[in-house]
């Protein structure tokens, strides 16, 4: 993902700031699908900068762009939403061979989180989410970039040496939820995309992939060793479970910060 310049950061942002809306509570579900699609996406390509978002993407064209936009929930929080109709976790089109990693552009979003903070935050204060299509108020993907929960990261940093490569449940759960979970290393998620760890590792996941909801939490291991922690969860409403890992993974009051 290509960043505005550092000069330019700060007046977009304070362009999206002011936005009366409030993307969570909207009845509208398309709302974000019309405040990318018909005004941040035409505002780019006429040359006029990418608000009311605070960047648009389009290099290799709309289909595999996307936008980032600051959501008015949480001090910090944004949302990455690709410029491509996708609505959701259970589109086939995550998991299209030529598909997309919306999860390293979210992961470069955090640039933003930064900008608005006054300088950029630790790996391991951030969290990125995505809810399950039973957890979601709005049909048009979109990835939220905002601050981990503090308990949770002292619980993964402290269950490190249990996490491995491979797919193995949280003990204990979650927030009252089971969570599968596993460790990437590396610096970025550039060579991995968590769509596919999750439809490719975590059994019935790639049958039902609109009941998954993940979450992927920057870490700095015990070795040194820079990555990510992934969180894998699902929609169970026999046990009353609607499938939301940005409520269980992410706090966007950024006490985390304090």
């Amino acid at each position: 993902m290509k960043f505005r310049p550092a000069r330019l950061v700060a007046p977009a942002l304070a362009l999206v700031a002011g936005l009366p809306l409030h993307f969570a509570a909207l009845a509208d579900p398309d709302a974000l699908w019309r405040i990318v699609h018909d005004r941040c996406v035409p505002a780019q390509q006429r040359g006029d900068g990418p608000a009311p978002c605070a960047a648009v993407h389009l290099e290799h064209g709309v289909d595999h762009g996307d936008a980032v936009l600051k959501d008015l929930r949480g001090v910090l929080q944004f949302l990455l939403i690709p410029t491509e109709r996708i609505t959701g976790i259970e589109s086939p089109a995550i998991l299209a061979p030529d598909a997309t990693n919306y999860w390293q552009d979210a992961w470069d979003a955090r640039r933003y989180m930064g900008a608005l903070h006054g300088a950029p935050l630790p790996r391991d204060a951030i969290a990125l989410a995505i809810n399950a299509q039973a957890a979601r108020s709005q049909n048009q993907l979109h990835i939220h970039v905002s601050c981990v929960r503090p308990d949770l990261r002292a619980r993964l940093a402290a269950a490190q040496s249990e996490i491995g490569a491979d797919w193995t449940p949280l003990a204990g759960g979650w927030m009252g939820h089971p969570y599968a979970v596993r460790r990437i290393v590396g610096s970025d998620l550039g060579p991995v995309n968590p769509f596919r760890l999750v439809a490719g590792g975590v059994p019935g996941a790639a049958a039902a992939m609109g009941a998954q909801t993940i979450a992927v939490v920057g870490a700095r291991f015990a070795d040194g060793h820079d990555g990510f922690y992934v969180l894998a969860g699902h929609t169970d409403r026999a046990a009353g479970i609607e499938g939301s890992a940005e409520d269980d993974a992410q706090e966007h009051r950024c006490t985390v910060l304090r």
